[in-house]
This record gives C-alpha cells, structure tokens and sequence, in this order.
C-alpha cells in the first residue's frame, strides 16, 4: 500500500506519522513545497518579539529526523502541481533540480492549507509590506526589521496573528498602529468583550484605527505611505498584512473534486471527499458546524492534528471513525491579557437565526482573600428552551485557559447552563474560589433563564424608553465619580427605606459595577410590588468599556 500526502505542517504531519504508526509496511511519501516542515506556526510571532530566541524551537520535527524516525519519504521545496485522480497519480516539481515527475499512489490525503489574503491594491508589491504565514516569512520580517531600523509598523487587520504582531513589534520598541475595517478587533468575540481588550491595547500605547479600511500604498524615499478611505495618510516602515486566510483549493480545484458552500474542500464525516480514494484535512477543507449545522472552515492547529488522526485511522481501518467537527476553541495573549473564546458568538448566532440569550459577569481568577486575584468577564450565549450551552467568551489575566477548556468541553458535549451549576473544580485559594467563575456565570444564567432575573443590554442604554427610571445602586462615592447620564442614586444598603421614592408604575432599568447588587435590588423591588424591573447585565463596568 502507498500513500501519499500532499502538505507537511500540522494536519499532513499528523496524518503521515499515525499511519506509520498503523501500517510499518506501507509506503508512505509526502510532499511540503516550503522548506520546512511540522513547524510551529503559532510561534512565528513570538520569535519575531525575541519572546522565542532560538529559531530551531519553532521546528517540531525536521524532514530528516521525521524521515529517520517514521521511515517516511519527505520530499521538501518540491510542489505538487497535478492530480490524477483517474490514473491515481499527482505531478510534483522539485524546486531545487528543476525536475518534474509523477507519483503514483493508492490513498492520498490532501492538506495544503490555507493562503493568506493579499488584496490587489495600489502600490501593494512596494517592498517592505509583509504578510505572515510560514517560516521564510518570518526571516523576511525579522531580517528587514533589524537591516532597515525600522522604527514604525502598520498592521492591517485586527485578528489573532495581527494582534500577536502588534504586541510581539511593540515589545522590541516599535510604534504600532493597527488598521482594521470592521467596527472591532478579534471577529470571533463579541463587541461588549472586544471592546474591552481594545481598551487595553490603547492603554499600552498601541494606535488602534477602527472603521477604516486601505486602499492602497505608496513609497517615497523609503518611506511608505498607507493610504485609508477616510482619506488620511499614514507614514511608516513597514506594513504586515494580516486581514485573513483562505483554503488553498487549487489542486482539488483542478483535480475536479468537490468544493463546499464555505468554499473549502468537500469532506463527508470521515474527511474523505469526493472522491473515495482521497482524504483532505486541515485549513482547505470545510466540515458541518456543530452548532448552526452550516458549511465552515476553521484555521487552527487543534483541530487539524485532530483531523490529521482520524483520517490515517480511516484509511487503514476502513471509515470507522466520524469527525464531529470543530466549535473555533481559541486563545490569543494580548499584552497582560488574555482572551478566549468557543462556540458561536451571540452576532453569529443572530446572523444563522438561533434564539439565545446572552449573560456577562465578572468574577476574580481565585479567592478574593488570596493575594493576586484579578478579574475575569464570562460571557455565555445559551438556549431560552432548555439553555444548553452556543458560546462562551472570557476576557481577563489569569485562568482564562483552563475556564475556556471546560466550557468548550461542555458546548461539545452539549451540556446545559444547569449543568455548570453543579460543575465541579478543584479548588485551593490559589487557584479558585469555592464558587468558581464558571459556576457563578452558570448561576446567574440560569436565573435569567428561569425568569428570575430580568436583564438588559449595554447596546440597548441609551434607547430606554422615556419615562423609564435609570437607578444606580451603588454607593454614593462611586455615583459621584462617574455614572451614566441621566441616572439617579439609591444606594443598595439604603433601597428598602427609600422604596417611596421610586414609582411602581414606571419600568426601573438597575445597574451597579458589575451586575450582583442590581440582581439584588432587583429582587427587593420586586418583592415590594415593582413589577417591571431590570438589570444591566455586566454592569457599569461593561458599559465604561463598550462607551
């Protein structure tokens, strides 16, 4: 048996060493047309920041030590340019002989990636604009970067590698600004949470541009020039594009097998695709959404490994083994912070028509009495039915990771905002609180879903209706620092002597810092006969940061 895979990164690496693992007979070859292969793609920024020193680190295997180690033929810097699918046969070009030959093959697997996106603009092949994706890549911007001294950068697109270059270029003394089209960073959050993070990039001096989009660039006397639609020009010494990826379809493309509405490679439920003797994994193919049951594609490592595994598994074992899909679990460093989020966010699931209701709440990373405790925002997007689990997203500083890893865990599973009630953790001061984050963003959730708890939205602030009464009920010092227009005070200590103030004919929309003292309040009023109350949901510290 022969096989034969085309792409040695993640999904192809993995796939070619399972099927070693399962058939030491076989004859397996692989193509990658760059020159290196199973590299740490994630790391690239992080090498380019000297957070990563030695360039070796980023190779998680080398083509010689794989070849030594799986007994597999690695042909590097030779591209595939042709499927025979008929004749079972692909066309590769080695890049360094100038020769092109065919192989033939008795399975193949398909895992050439994705390519970044690089739009025709005016002036875009000036040199020094730059675009990340593989290892050569980064030598081209780490090399210009030290030869030319460059001192100013511009990042176009607000994404996970943009931002990861934003601060990685920021942390070895360039002034940075980013660029980006849509009216917030990080597509995959949702805006009240990005918002936040926004606030955080500014704070470290980072010049963030939203709303604006390029339209093309110019160079004079070494000097580029952005060009945006607003009509401002902006001067640096380079440019990183980073405005997104698309699978790299070519060869299916030409080789006739199927592509899908996400215009990925067509893959059934064991990555095999059109045609039953070739198998795709990775950033190319598109699989069913486990949540909207939408064609999509996703970019990252995990689940292409992932991939990587169960197609070998069906190719030596027959299909036995479904792929699930993935849910876009994912996490990026942004200066101190850290960020997360799984599942679908509530715009997107707005956009695909799925009713959910939407929680936010803050809590500290462990207990409040153990010193270094820092905050965490917990957004939740469930089911008003039976309120299973869409999404999840976290903003904070410490133990985002492993909160994010169990609410993936049980959008997956498909469990329920009941079900992280009862979520058990392991709990010491140093690393939780008897009630975990989790826990606590369950709770108020399953209030909100039971109909115990009323909320409203940070987007819906300043469109209350006229007679309502906006009520702060936090201390008096707090009010007088800062609040929200047209608000009023009545402190949560002092509510039930004060009842008479407040009108039970009119609604009563409540917030205080982060949304426990208005539930509170809410309950007073509610069981003194204000019937229509509600409560800002992630308080006025969410709103601070979403105005």
């Amino acid at each position: 048996m022969k096989y034969v895979i085309i792409g040695a990164v993640a999904g192809g690496a993995s796939a070619a060493a399972r099927l070693r693992r399962l058939n030491e007979k076989a004859e397996i070859v692989i193509f990658e047309k760059g020159e290196y292969i199973s590299y740490a793609n994630c790391g690239l920024p992080y090498y380019i920041g000297n957070v990563i020193k030695d360039r070796n680190e980023l190779f998680v295997q080398t083509a010689s030590a794989f070849n030594s180690r799986f007994n597999i033929d690695v042909r590097t810097l030779t591209e595939v340019t042709a499927i025979d699918v008929e004749n079972k046969t692909v066309t590769a070009f080695n890049q360094i002989t100038g020769l092109t030959y065919t192989e033939s093959y008795d399975k193949l697997v398909l895992s050439p990636g994705a390519e970044p996106m690089r739009p025709p603009l005016p002036g875009i092949q000036n040199n020094g604009i730059f675009t990340l994706r593989n290892v050569n890549d980064t030598d081209y911007i780490k090399a210009y970067v030290n030869q030319e001294k460059v001192k100013n950068v511009v990042i176009i697109g607000a994404g996970f590698i943009g931002l990861e270059m934003a601060e990685n270029l920021h942390e070895i003394g360039l002034n940075v600004t980013i660029i980006e089209m849509g009216n917030q960073i990080l597509a995959p959050l949702d805006l009240p949470l990005a918002a936040i993070v926004q606030q955080h990039i500014l704070s470290k001096g980072v010049g963030l541009k939203l709303n604006t989009a390029v339209t093309g660039f110019e160079k004079e006397n070494q000097v580029l020039k952005v060009i945006l639609n607003n009509g401002e020009v902006l001067e640096t010494d380079t440019v990183i594009m980073s405005i997104g990826v698309k699978p790299d379809t070519k060869l299916a493309t030409m080789a006739g097998l199927k592509l899908g509405a996400a215009k990925g490679i067509w893959v059934n439920e064991f990555l095999q695709t059109s045609n039953p003797d070739v198998y795709a994994v990775g950033d190319a193919i598109e699989f069913t959404n486990p949540i909207s049951k939408n064609s999509m594609n996703t970019y990252l490592a995990g689940p292409a490994n992932k991939q990587g595994r169960i197609c070998a598994n069906n190719i030596v074992l027959g299909n036995k083994q479904t792929y699930k899909g993935a849910i876009n679990t994912a996490i990026v460093k942004v200066f101190d912070m850290t960020v997360a989020a799984t599942g679908m966010a509530s715009k997107h699931l707005t956009l695909n028509k799925i009713e959910h209701i939407v929680s936010t709440t803050h809590n500290g990373s462990h207990a409040g009495y153990y010193p270094g405790a820092q905050q965490m925002t917990i957004q939740l997007a469930f089911s008003p039915n039976n309120g299973e689990l869409y999404g999840a997203q976290i903003v904070g500083f410490e133990g985002v990771d492993k909160r994010i890893d169990v609410l993936s865990a049980a959008i997956t599973q498909g469990n329920t905002i009941f079900d992280l009630t009862n979520f058990e953790h392991a709990y010491a001061p140093p690393f939780s609180s008897a009630k975990d984050p989790i826990n606590i963003a369950a709770f108020v959730a399953e209030n909100i879903l039971l109909k115990k708890h009323k909320v409203f939205y940070v987007n819906e602030i300043h469109n209350l209706p006229e007679n309502a009464i906006l009520l702060d009920v936090r201390t008096a010092l707090e009010f007088a620092e800062n609040r929200i227009t047209n608000a009023i005070n009545i402190p949560l200590d002092n509510l039930r002597t004060r009842l008479n103030e407040l009108d039970k004919n009119n609604t009563i929309y409540l917030y205080c810092l982060g949304g426990q003292r208005g539930y509170l309040a809410q309950q007073i009023l509610t069981q003194n006969g204000f019937e229509n109350t509600f409560n800002l949901s992630g308080g006025f510290k969410l709103y601070q940061s979403f105005n």
